[in-house]
């Protein structure tokens, strides 16, 4: 996808179906890797996000707008699933599938719920999941901040707050000093790179409606708070995208270098969302949108230890604009083309303009019908594997997600869950697809 708050958003007001899924309409499997087998030490995990599953998160701009009127968000997140109390059967079920990582992430509202005042308890709360990953043998990847922002940061302007990049390295500084002795890797920001250029990537007349929408939502939050401006830290509508990107590479930069402070050998990055963009035909807009959507990200990317990719599909640009998907292509359940190897193109280009090692972060797909997730799970992982063999440097390949979670403002109706969710007794149960991953990962090899 182009990410899923975009496309799942997108898909909300287009309506778009969902082609039967059928193998003889699937691209033709990649030819197998020349070695089957992945890099000693390759990490192999599920990913999370805080707000998507904790539950509860009554200090954060997402709550808050999801309780205002008007709301572009389908229906609150509630109890989610409900991980802040059942994180141990998460890291179970990652333990149980034979995964060596865990990725989530930190909930800033809840450890910094009103301003420069911090929660030992809740860092407690984290510390403790740190400690019960190194007690099942799971590396700990830790975001800090997976787009949630505390409702305060949200008041003051959010992102487009002058001081907003010093505010979230005074909390990435308190955060470290108390987590990241058992950090695997750490990742500063979640997807920064297409906070205020949402525009550039939704097709059509999708992208107004839209952020029409969201900013209606943000004014009616605003008046909640009894504020000017109510920014949250995942918006659609972005009225100063230039300032907003240049705060949040600040802010990454500030984070970063605060959380190496704390622990010098920590591996410290930060995740993208990287379309696998492609050309077709003479002035093909492809180096164009890449210039606007990734190249700042991963030219600041250069100084760090790694970076960490999200891909969920390609897009292929002519001089006009984006092609359609083609006649008889595997769609999600956005409507959008399955492409296997869209997660290798993008890592390709990732590493080449970065020329640091790169972490996949987020690959998977919004399907109800696992047997799409089955199928492209192992086609994407072969093509990966071709990357390494061509010397790109691979760390790792996190899922998402390991549940069924709530999916911003599309709710709980999308599934890209390993194991479906039942949200009254919070039962999870794996799908089919978790075994096919689980089978890799333990050979560590397709």
């Amino acid at each position: 996808m182009i990410d899923r708050r975009t496309m799942l958003a997108a898909a909300a007001v287009a309506a778009a179906g969902s082609p039967a899924f059928a193998i003889a309409g699937s691209p033709a499997r990649p030819p197998r890797p020349a070695d089957p087998r992945f890099p000693q030490g390759f990490l192999w995990g599920a990913a999370t996000a805080a707000h998507q599953v904790e539950g509860n998160n009554v200090n954060s701009d997402v709550w808050a707008m999801e309780q205002t009127r008007p709301t572009v968000y389908a229906q609150p997140s509630g109890d989610a699933a409900n991980s802040f109390a059942l994180w141990p059967v998460d890291l179970d079920l990652v333990k149980g599938m034979g995964l060596n990582t865990y990725r989530f992430s930190l909930e800033w509202a809840r450890i910094e719920p009103a301003s420069g005042q911090f929660s030992v308890a809740m860092l407690d709360h984290y510390k403790a999941m740190i400690e019960g990953c190194r007690e099942r043998g799971l590396h700990a990847m830790v975001t800090f901040n997976h787009f949630t922002t505390p409702a305060w940061f949200a008041a003051l302007g959010g992102w487009s707050n002058p001081d907003a990049p010093a505010l979230f390295a005074r909390y990435c500084d308190r955060a470290a000093r108390h987590l990241a002795s058992g950090i695997s890797h750490a990742t500063t920001l979640n997807e920064p790179n297409l906070s205020g250029l949402l525009d550039v990537v939704l097709p059509g007349d999708i992208g107004p409606r839209l952020l029409t929408a969201d900013k209606a939502m943000q004014e009616a939050a605003a008046r909640d708070h009894a504020v000017a401006r109510f920014l949250p830290g995942n918006p659609l509508y972005v009225a100063d995208p230039e300032v907003v990107q240049a705060h949040l590479l600040a802010g990454h930069g500030l984070g970063r270098a605060a959380i190496k402070a704390a622990r010098t050998d920590l591996p410290v990055g930060v995740s993208l969302a990287v379309i696998d963009d492609q050309s077709a035909g003479p002035g093909s807009l492809r180096d164009e949108m890449r210039a606007r959507l990734y190249r700042p990200w991963l030219e600041a990317a250069r100084g760090n230890d790694f970076v960490g990719v999200q891909n969920y599909e390609r897009t292929v640009w002519n001089s006009k604009g984006r092609l359609p998907a083609p006649t008889g292509a595997v769609t999600n359940d956005a409507g959008s083309e399955i492409y296997p190897g869209s997660l290798a193109g993008a890592v390709r280009y990732a590493h080449a303009v970065s020329g640091v090692p790169v972490m996949v972060t987020e690959h998977g797909i919004n399907s109800a019908d696992d047997t799409k997730r089955a199928w492209l799970i192992p086609a994407a992982l072969a093509e990966l594997k071709r990357a390494i063999e061509d010397g790109v440097p691979v760390l790792g390949y996190m899922h998402w997600s390991l549940v069924d979670n709530f999916e911003w403002v599309f709710g709980y109706k999308p599934q890209f869950g390993l194991h479906t969710l039942d949200r009254t007794t919070f039962r999870r149960s794996p799908k089919p697809s978790a075994a096919v991953l689980a089978g890799i990962a333990r050979r560590n090899a397709i």
